[in-house]
């Protein structure tokens, strides 16, 4: 198997599951915030990353918002589910119900908690791997999740036909030209965190896993497309606008803060489930001023304004 060349192209938001007063899903609400990222643009969605709170739902939960999220946006973009379990036994179970529910792809992390060696890492994917047809994308976070998928580790997993992507997040934008010397066109790379997003479509990066795109999804869209064009002065442009949001996604209150920005845009809620709480005191105060500035100055604008 081979990632579709629309698959892993683009820019994918990594949408927000949203909760109503009581911290219960507002399937709903879920639902909507899926579409008017559809709506704006964007080539794909991640359901169920980190900024969907993955590890924060119960496992009738994560059932629950990809059947919501195929029936809400299903056929018009891929939707790619996050796979993040303690135990192998736990992402097989739920590689197979999501493939079961419709997903076009997955997003397979460490299993979470414990640190593996390279050998045990290699397993778990491989594991997880044979127990679905799906194409995977494996996501290297180390600072987030300890664990480095090191060219060892991608080295060991080269036979795996349905692995086919990388969602890099590593800070060191070196990384990605590493991986695409070492391993040529056999694992697609994409750009995983904000910060790094231009830097890594310029080494040669295929798309972007975002978190602000879930804030300024016009903005994101047009970045991307932007480069793809070879407007590097109005892609320069944009990301350097958007910068001080984009470094809030390298930060452990990422969610938090995402959240926060949706909810100044009208597109969501900042509601977030124990042990993650709502921002507070001065970095909620500069994070509501980051984005009420950035909102008031927002390229989109400017541009129909002129």
């Amino acid at each position: 198997m081979t990632a579709s060349p629309t698959l892993w192209k683009g820019v994918y938001p990594a949408a927000t599951t949203q909760f109503a007063e009581d911290l219960s899903i507002d399937l709903d609400y879920t639902q909507r915030v899926q579409t008017a990222l559809v709506d704006d643009g964007v080539d794909g969605l991640i359901l169920l990353g980190t900024c969907g709170e993955n590890n924060s739902l119960e496992h009738d939960e994560k059932r629950t918002v990809l059947k919501g999220g195929v029936e809400a946006v299903g056929g018009r973009v891929p939707l790619v589910a996050g796979v993040s379990e303690f135990t192998t036994a736990r992402a097989i179970e739920y590689v197979k119900d999501a493939e079961k529910i419709g997903v076009d792809a997955l997003m397979l992390l460490p299993a979470m908690v414990y640190v593996p060696t390279t050998e045990e890492l290699v397993a778990h994917f491989r594991a997880v791997a044979e127990a679905t047809s799906l194409p995977i994308m494996l996501y290297n976070n180390p600072p987030a999740y300890r664990v480095n998928v090191s060219f060892e580790a991608l080295e060991g997993l080269r036979d795996v036909k349905n692995i086919v992507a990388v969602k890099e997040s590593a800070p060191d934008a070196r990384r990605f030209t590493d991986v695409l010397n070492r391993f040529g066109d056999r694992y697609t790379v994409m750009a995983g965190l904000d910060d790094v997003a231009l830097e890594g479509m310029a080494l040669g990066a295929s798309g972007w896993v975002s978190g602000l795109t879930s804030a300024f999804p016009e903005e994101s869209v047009r970045l991307i497309a932007a480069f793809y064009e070879g407007k590097w002065e109005e892609a320069r442009a944009i990301y350097r606008w958007f910068m001080p949001l984009l470094h809030l996604d390298a930060e452990h209150d990422l969610v938090q803060s995402i959240k926060l920005a949706e909810q100044i845009m009208g597109r969501g809620s900042e509601r977030v489930r124990m042990p993650r709480m709502p921002l507070t005191g001065q970095r909620r105060a500069d994070v509501i001023k980051w984005v009420e500035e950035a909102a008031a100055t927002r390229p989109s604008q400017q541009a129909k304004a002129a």
